[in-house]
């Protein structure tokens, strides 16, 4: 099987997000995909398999399968079209979130992402308690959007999994606030695998109507602000959140099975 590793929302190595992209030949049962996502150990591993003028494409972490995922997709879509089908100028996935369309603008990968937005909810003393602050406001979806301060705020945050992990009606904890030398900036927590993730497209779709509506703005410069660091160009649009960003070639080889 062929495997590659790319970075994403980067245009060099070693920065964003890494993500693994194994080309399937046919159908892989998702035990076995869930076994290779294990044994690579990234974040995230998406598995692509073209079926006619689309392609199938699943996500999965080290632990389990994951229903969207920004910069897997971003990765996949690199390969495709850097590696498998370099005329193409637009792929087409089927996912479990729907067809999720990627072009290629002005040295951009464009995802078409679904629109989530987040409900505000309360700021309860438990959740303060789990994050370790009193945010200024909070915001729920698949993840928990805890709004801060300032953007040295989101930079400084130190996580306590072990607290975090008592959110477990969310899948994520992201925390975020508005930016300095960009729109917003943000960092995603993942408490059952007590890890950050680098940079997390998948939550700027809800990140963006959640910036939105605090600023009336359509599109936004957004970055994450972990170690290794991303930037994400992002547009609001009725049913949809456009997605942009740039990814880089890391590794390509071959998976025994």
């Amino acid at each position: 099987m062929k495997y590659y590793i790319a970075d994403a929302f980067t245009d060099k190595i070693f920065s964003g997000n890494p993500a693994g992209v194994c080309i399937l030949d046919s159908e892989l049962p998702a035990e076995a995909m869930q076994k290779i996502a294990f044994e690579n150990n990234l974040s995230e591993t998406a598995f692509v398999r073209r079926t006619g003028d689309v392609f199938s494409l699943r996500w999965f972490t080290p632990g389990f399968e994951i229903d969207l995922c920004g910069h897997a997709t971003l990765a996949a879509a690199h390969i495709v079209m850097e590696q498998l089908e370099r005329d193409m100028e637009t792929v087409r996935f089927e996912t479990v979130s729907g067809e999720i369309a990627v072009s290629r603008k002005d040295g951009l990968y464009e995802m078409s992402f679904p629109l989530r937005k987040p409900k505000k909810i309360e700021v309860t003393e438990r959740i303060s308690a789990a994050l370790g602050f009193a945010p200024r406001e909070i915001y729920s979806d698949r993840d928990l959007y805890a709004v801060m301060d300032s953007e040295a705020q989101v930079k400084s945050y130190v996580p306590d999994y072990e607290k975090l992990s008592s959110l477990d009606e969310w899948m994520g904890i992201a925390v975020t606030a508005k930016g300095e030398s960009c729109d917003f900036v943000s960092r995603f927590f993942c408490p059952e695998l007590k890890l950050e993730d680098p940079v997390t497209g998948s939550s700027h779709s809800s990140l963006v109507p959640l910036w939105s509506e605090k600023t009336g703005k359509k599109e936004f410069t957004a970055k994450q602000l972990s170690r290794r660091g991303g930037t994400l160009f992002c547009k609001l649009c009725d049913n949809s959140v456009m997605i942009s960003g740039r990814a880089a070639l890391y590794l390509e080889g071959e998976i025994l099975l």
